[in-house]
C-alpha cells in the first residue's frame, strides 16, 4: 500500500536518499485521500535505511522538453531511484514551453501545490516571494543534519553556501552545482557561446572571423550566397546567417558585445552586473561598449543578417531550424543541441 508522508519528514527522506538535488518543498499539497493519519504512520525519526520497508508516495512538479517523454516515471533515472528507495513520486509534469506561466499559477493556488518542485528554475525574487507567502520551507537545517554530501561541498567551497543564502540566513532551494574548470576558465562562466558553420566557411572560401567587421562580412556572404548554399547542401527553407533567442540564457547573442569597448558583454542579462579585473562592480548596460554593441546588433538585424524570429521563437523552433542545417551562426552552451559537433567551431571576437 502506498502511504503519504509529512513534508518535513519528506525532506529528510529525500535528503538522505540523495534524490533531492534540485527541489524546494512547498507548504501546501494535494490530498490523495490518506491524510495526516497516513503521514503520521511513517516514522522517519533517526536513521533511514533504503529501500524503505514500506512504499511511500510524494507529489512533485517538474517540466519536460517539448517532444520528449512527458512522464518522469518512465525515465530511467526515476525508475532506478524508486527501485533503490521504495519511494514513489506522483508527478505533475508541465511542458517546458508552458512552464513559466503554469508554475506561477500553480504556486499561487494551495490546491495545486505539490510536496516539492524539481528543477524549478526560480529566480531569487521568486524564492523570496514564495518564502514570504509561506509556501516553501527553508532548508538549512535539513542540509546541515541530513545531507552530508552537500554539507561537505559547502564546507569545501563556502562561497556556494553564501550564494544560496538570503540576508536572514535561510536557504530556500537546493542548488545545482557544477564545476568544469575554475574562475574565468570555468566552462559554465559563459553559457551563450557563439558557434560558426565551418562547412559554409570552407565552401565559400572564407576565413574564421576574429573582429566584428570580419564577422559582419561573413554573415553578409552567407546571406548573399544563400542559393549556392541551399543547392550544395540540399537545405529546405531559407538560409539564416545568424540565429539566436534574445533574452533566453544560452541562446542569447549578448556575448558578441564583448567585441566592443571594454568587452564586458552582458553575462548577467537580468541585472546587467559585471565585475572588472580590479574587482570593481559595474553595470554593464551603462558602458559605452555595451551601447555600441547594441547599435551593431540592430544594424545586423536591419540588414537581414539575424533570424527575424529571434525575439519570439521557442527552443523547439530554434532547434528544428538548426537541425535542418539553416544556420550560419548560432548560440548555445553545446552546439550539438542545435546541429552537430562536426561542422561547427567556436567564434571568438
Amino acid at each position: 500500500m502506498k502511504k503519504l508522508i509529512s513534508r518535513r519528514n519528506f525532506l529528510k527522506v529525500c535528503a538522505l536518499a540523495g534524490s533531492a538535488a534540485a527541489l524546494s518543498a512547498c507548504g501546501g499539497g494535494k490530498s490523495t485521500g490518506s491524510g495526516d493519519s497516513a503521514a503520521a504512520a511513517v516514522d522517519v525519526t533517526g536513521a533511514v535505511t533504503f529501500p524503505l520497508s514500506e512504499k511511500v508516495t510524494f507529489t512533485g512538479m517538474t517540466s519536460f522538453p517539448v517532444g520528449s517523454e512527458p512522464e518522469p516515471n518512465n525515465r530511467t533515472i526515476f525508475k532506478r531511484l524508486e527501485e533503490q528507495t521504495n519511494v514513489h513520486i506522483d508527478w505533475t509534469a508541465i511542458q517546458s514551453d508552458q512552464w513559466s506561466d503554469k508554475i506561477t499559477l500553480n504556486m499561487s493556488n494551495p490546491n495545486t501545490l505539490t510536496d516539492f518542485v524539481f528543477t524549478a528554475d526560480f529566480t531569487d525574487s521568486n524564492l523570496l516571494r514564495y518564502a514570504d507567502q509561506g509556501v516553501i520551507l527553508n532548508l538549512e537545517d535539513y542540509i546541515d543534519n541530513n545531507m552530508p554530501n552537500l554539507q561537505k561541498v559547502f564546507e569545501q567551497y563556502p562561497e556556494y553556501r553564501t550564494m544560496c543564502t538570503d540576508s536572514d540566513g535561510h536557504i530556500w532551494a537546493l542548488p545545482w552545482i557544477e564545476q568544469l574548470g575554475a574562475e574565468k576558465t570555468a566552462i559554465q562562466t559563459i553559457g551563450n557561446m557563439s558557434f560558426i558553420n565551418t562547412k559554409w566557411l570552407n565552401f565559400l572560401g572564407l576565413s574564421m572571423p576574429t573582429t566584428v567587421d570580419e564577422f559582419e562580412q561573413v554573415l553578409m556572404a552567407f546571406r548573399d550566397n544563400a542559393a549556392s548554399l541551399k543547392a550544395e547542401y540540399g537545405i529546405d527553407g531559407d538560409i539564416i546567417p545568424m540565429s539566436c533567442i534574445v533574452n533566453n540564457g544560452d541562446q542569447d547573442p549578448s556575448i558578441l558585445i564583448n567585441g566592443f569597448g571594454e568587452g564586458y558583454g552582458d553575462a548577467d542579462k537580468d541585472r546587467h552586473i559585471a565585475v572588472t579585473n580590479d574587482r570593481k562592480v559595474i553595470c554593464a548596460a551603462t558602458q559605452q561598449g555595451y551601447r555600441d554593441g547594441l547599435d551593431w546588433l540592430h544594424k545586423l538585424y536591419a540588414e537581414k543578417l539575424i533570424d527575424p524570429e529571434c525575439f519570439t521563437q521557442e527552443w523547439s523552433t530554434y532547434v528544428s531550424k538548426g537541425k535542418a542545417g539553416r544556420y550560419g551562426v548560432c548560440f548555445s552552451w553545446d552546439v550539438a543541441n542545435i546541429d552537430n559537433l562536426t561542422d561547427w567551431s567556436r567564434c571568438l571576437l
